[in-house]
């Protein structure tokens, strides 16, 4: 068995996973199919004022299947509804290298990907920032002091036409493109 990896319809990732499973199951493949992973990342955001942990699909459109490859399994995955087809060329799928695989995998073997906790973006002095959660929601401001440690910002936002020092979170704000 070798891992490979599938392309997919992009935020139906778990329900493409699910289907290949039923799938298998039906056409009695279990054993040629081994796992099947949605690769996500524990992502920390602001809500409400509120941290959460958001689970997110860090390869959107990509599942990584470790499957016995042949023309009978190749068939029933890619007849699945949502899966465009495996990664290769020439409409040959092809495996995924050992170094590769570790890299997707990390230290974590269970069925739902690495865990990893992120923060959001890190800023910097002079970036023009848009807040998206607390009392300045809507304001834009520039950065003038970042603190990593603490993880927050000292912006300058307009209130009545004055500029006003505001300290927020990393997860309140947002880098304005």
């Amino acid at each position: 068995m070798n891992w490979y990896t599938l392309r997919v319809i992009s935020g139906k990732e778990k329900k493409i996973r699910e289907s290949i499973l039923f799938d298998v199951e039906t056409a009695n493949l279990q054993d040629h199919i081994e796992n099947i992973l949605v690769p996500t990342e524990n992502v920390l955001e602001m809500r409400d004022g509120k941290k959460k942990i958001k689970e997110k699909v860090f390869f959107p459109g990509y599942l990584l299947i470790h499957i016995e490859m042949n023309k009978e399994t190749k068939y029933v995955v890619e007849n699945v509804n949502g899966v465009i087809s495996f990664v290769g060329s020439s409409g040959k799928p092809e495996a995924l290298k050992p170094d590769e695989v570790k890299r997707f995998l990390g230290d974590h073997d269970g069925a739902d990907g690495p865990i990893v906790i992120t923060e959001a973006a890190p800023f910097k002095v002079g970036d023009l920032v848009n807040v998206k959660d607390g009392p300045f929601v809507d304001f834009s401001g520039i950065v003038q002091e970042v603190s990593h440690e603490k993880q927050k910002l000292k912006v300058s936002v307009s209130i009545f036409g004055r500029s006003t020092p505001v300290e927020l979170d990393y997860l309140q704000v947002a880098l304005d493109n």
